[in-house]
């Protein structure tokens, strides 16, 4: 599947982004266009997923007909002080399809896979758009207190949340 990435339309407007300090978030406006993937950015992606995979974690994907249209990859290596969390590596909904519970729905699985497997939350690194952001929220993840450091230093922008598993 991790051919099929290319397939995924990125693309999104951005009103505003997100900023976290001292624990509160604040917002940014922006009013730009982030395109998709350029080739360097893909392939990362690409060799992210089949990592994810190789190493044991679990990828899902939303297809039209035979198109992807979304996918996520639950992380394989449990984090967190207590090694109680595996991270949502990667969620991505195209364009054309957001706003249809394909992202929840691939939330949901992802979370009935990391309880499973004995994780008591998802660890988020989250983009900072509004639309990131209030998504992850809007489906229980919240700030979280405690960053990953390797997670923060790769992505220091990003808002780091938390989702409990019941």
């Amino acid at each position: 599947m991790a051919g099929k990435l290319a397939e995924i339309d990125r693309s999104e407007s951005i009103d505003k982004i997100y900023t976290l300090n001292e624990g509160k978030l604040s917002t940014i406006e922006m009013h730009c266009e982030s395109s998709g993937w350029d080739t360097v950015a893909l392939r990362e992606m690409q060799e992210r997923f089949a990592f994810e995979l190789k190493e044991g974690g679990m990828g899902i994907g939303a297809f039209k007909e035979e198109r992807l249209v979304g996918f996520g990859v639950l992380g394989h290596a449990f984090i967190g002080a207590a090694q109680d969390q595996l991270q949502v590596d990667l969620l991505y909904v195209s364009r054309n399809y957001r706003k249809r519970g394909i992202g929840k729905t691939i939330l949901q699985m992802i979370s009935e896979e990391a309880k499973k497997r004995g994780a008591k939350a998802l660890y988020i690194s989250s983009t900072e758009t509004t639309s990131a952001v209030s998504f992850y929220m809007g489906n229980g993840a919240a700030v979280t207190d405690t960053v990953d450091e390797v997670l923060f230093r790769k992505e220091p922008k990003d808002i780091h949340m938390v989702k409990k598993l019941e």
